[in-house]
């Protein structure tokens, strides 16, 4: 009795030969998701909205005092040129008060307050209404400025505030966001077009991987009802989705017309393409869910958003690329190959055989592995070195770009009046008999903070009490930048010696400090105690991901290896780049001195993710040639030489789409498409061309040993008997 098919090949001979009815069914599933995330809208949070430690008692102490924050404003006035004219300045500061006190969705306005120098005016304005939803009321505010602003032009009048930096930075985001998009799908079908050499083969995988994108971006809207969104979610769905879209298609089309080129038919080819490669992306998807599942392990919003928009759109790439992409291909048929370009075309198929370049790169490698492997690994260790000095530091304004006007704006605020930047937030909490000694407790607080240099000293620490008197939220200005070391050095003056002083004198007291610099180091501490577990738990789960597939423990401990180079490698070169200012000019950014907090767990999970597809498939294909009889260094050169065109092709679609990323306006996302394009560099070159066939060569027929609990009874890579009565119905 014949072995059952694969899944795999089941599912594509019922979409080869019911094309229409898998098309349709693709195209309802990805309208149906597409129109329930419109439907829906994000629920989008930030990192702060999931505190952790003294931020949680901060925000629990906050949150029982029931305190009316409202979200507040600032229009800033200032001279264009020269020195500002105090008269002129405070009459238009009197035209913005009264203005602004007229619109109902303002609730306060203050006085206008000159600055300490004299070079500015500042009018502060209080939205009315709820400080969650103020969000909606700004609009009239920031068209009230900028009438006032045109009425006035040789005066400076702007807007600045926590409402209005946000909506701006939104914009700046979504601008980004779309400019990625529309770089990254002709970039995309470029490469296509050199892979294939044929317009509609290069459209499929493209036309797939936008599916995936716009599926998963509606799912992640319905996801966000329940796990909010973040603004990095989108951009981790797109650069994800694009990447492994196209990748997942590329290895099945390059499949199956090598199987054409050999002499099978449509339905043939198609059958053989989904037990082989259609296997290998089902194993790849699972291993970069596995990977983007680590992220869960910080317990942080933030990843978790990221890593549901990512686990999302590479389950959609793989479901299309089993199930649709069979169907267009059997209903294609060689269509797929037209219209040709000309000597694209000719490159393109001369490189579905043993490419004699690759051929010539492997022999070194093969001829004396040992030597390859000690040097070329040697080589990516040094690349690494730098990594043990990276300097890690959290998301915060001096990440953004200068460019942006409203981050122009609020420097010129800062400058002006330093109490308006950073805030040292303190909350108080007295036992119910100790009120009067928390009282006196809190205004020597004060006072310490007034006469330390390290604080802002053109207003004094701001208190709010609750109305039963027993909370305190005091904020406490600086006049640095909230990521700078001055500010981690007033927070450590805080923590560890003016608030235990004063009021941890108070028998029964409780108080926590956050703000911008406290949810900083907060962060990054966290950061760094969770990152060792999320890559044990993936190093495991990766383990057994890849002795489930080769059942070879050897294989599954080289992957690891591998990809452990590949990393070290990627932030050696990211603390190259970002923590020195010398490609600031090429990559257009202002070096903070160190990498964002989250980055090195996302680099981590993703390229584990994404090389693993790698790995598959191009393991694979050298366990093939080996299941045919060959031995260990002739299968490695046939699997690795006949895989290299797509392997390259694939890697080139990342590095492009990663690479766009690093043009991008925020540092953070530069850092992201530099680390990753850089590591996919590395993976596709020194590790599979060199590091990868002079280790499988030097261990020879170790590669292959099977626990005996391991052994399968059928070898699940084996392709299908050609039926050549389907042949007739394609």
């Amino acid at each position: 009795m014949s072995a059952k098919p694969m899944v795999t090949v089941r599912i594509a001979r019922w979409s080869a030969l019911h094309p229409w009815r898998a098309i349709g069914a693709w195209v309802v599933f990805v309208a149906m998701c597409i129109g329930t995330g419109a439907v829906l809208g994000t629920k989008t949070a930030d990192f702060s909205d999931n505190p952790k430690g003294e931020q949680a008692v901060y925000q629990r102490i906050v949150d029982d005092a029931q305190l009316n924050r409202p979200a507040s404003e600032n229009v800033l006035i200032t001279a264009r040129d020269g020195a500002l004219d105090q008269d002129k300045a405070l009459a238009v500061a009197g035209e913005v008060r009264t203005r602004m006190d007229a619109l109902t969705e303002v609730d306060k306005v203050g006085e206008p307050t000159p600055s300490p120098k004299g070079d500015a005016i500042l009018v502060s304005v209080d939205i009315a209404g709820d400080r969650e939803t103020a969000d909606q009321r700004l609009q009239p505010l920031l068209d009230l400025t900028a009438s006032i602003q045109a009425a006035h032009p040789d005066l400076r009048v702007e807007q600045v505030g926590g409402q209005s930096l946000n909506k701006a930075l939104s914009e700046t985001l979504g601008e980004d966001f779309q400019k990625a998009e529309f770089i990254s799908i002709p970039v995309t079908l470029i490469i296509m077009l050199l892979a294939f050499g044929a317009v509609i083969a290069a459209g499929v995988p493209v036309l797939l991987a936008m599916s995936a994108v716009g599926s998963a971006l509606g799912l992640s809207a319905l996801v966000s009802q329940l796990v909010p969104s973040t603004e990095n979610t989108s951009s981790m769905i797109l650069l994800i989705g694009m990447a492994v879209g196209v990748d997942y298609s590329l290895f099945y089309i390059r499949r199956e017309r090598e199987e054409r080129a050999r002499g099978a038919g449509h339905i043939d080819a198609v059958e053989i393409a989904a037990a082989t490669s259609g296997h290998a992306i089902v194993v790849s998807g699972i291993a970069v869910v596995v990977a983007m599942a680590g992220m869960f392990v910080a317990d942080d919003v933030t990843f978790s958003s990221m890593a549901i928009g990512a686990i999302l759109v590479v389950v959609a790439a793989v479901i299309g690329s089993i199930t649709v992409l069979p169907a267009m291909l059997a209903k294609l048929g060689r269509w797929i190959d037209r219209p040709r370009v000309p000597l694209v075309w000719r490159l393109s198929a001369r490189s579905n055989g043993e490419p004699r370049f690759w051929k010539a790169i492997l022999k070194p490698s093969l001829r004396r592995p040992g030597v390859a492997l000690v040097v070329a690994g040697g080589a990516l260790v040094a690349l690494a070195i730098p990594a043990a000095g990276m300097t890690l530091n959290s998301p915060s304004d001096a990440d953004l770009p200068r460019s942006i006007p409203i981050m122009q704006s609020y420097d010129r605020m800062t400058a002006a009046f330093p109490s308006k930047g950073a805030v040292h937030a303190i909350a108080v909490r007295a036992p119910a008999d100790a009120i009067a000694a928390t009282d006196s407790a809190v205004t020597e607080l004060t006072r310490r903070i007034q006469a330390d240099p390290g604080f802002a000293n053109d207003s004094a620490p701001r208190v709010n009490r609750s109305a039963d008197g027993r909370i305190f939220v005091i904020a406490a200005a600086i006049p640095h930048r909230g990521s700078s070391a001055e500010a981690d050095q007033s927070l450590l003056w805080l923590r560890t010696n003016a608030l235990p002083a004063t009021v941890g004198a108070v028998t029964g007291a409780e108080f926590a400090v956050s703000g911008e610099t406290a949810g900083n180091n907060d962060f990054i501490e966290n950061m760094t105690s969770v990152l060792p577990w999320v890559v044990a738990i993936v190093l495991l789960l990766t383990f057994l991901v890849m002795l489930w597939t080769f059942r070879s423990p050897v294989i599954a401990a080289s992957a690891i290896f591998l990809n452990l180079l590949s990393a070290g490698a990627a932030y050696g070169v990211l603390v190259l780049v970002f923590q020195n200012t010398w490609a600031e000019g090429l990559l257009g950014f202002t070096s903070t001195g160190g990498i964002v907090a989250w980055l090195p767990l996302i680099l981590f999970v993703v390229l584990f993710g994404l090389s693993m597809g790698y790995h598959v498939f191009v393991v694979s294909r050298i366990r093939e040639a080996r299941g045919k009889g060959m031995d260990t260094r002739s299968a490695v050169s046939h699997g690795i030489t006949t895989s290299a065109g797509v392997v390259t092709s694939a890697a080139a679609v990342m590095i492009g789409v990663f690479s766009i990323f690093a043009t991008l306006s925020t540092i953070d996302m530069k850092q992201m498409g530099v680390g990753l394009a850089t590591a996919i560099l590395i993976d596709a070159t020194l590790i599979r061309a060199v590091i990868l066939p002079s280790l499988m060569a030097v261990l020879g027929e170790a590669n292959w040993w099977t626990p005996k609990f391991l052994r399968p009874r059928a070898e699940p890579m084996a392709a299908p008997a050609p039926m050549r009565e389907l042949d007739r119905v394609g």
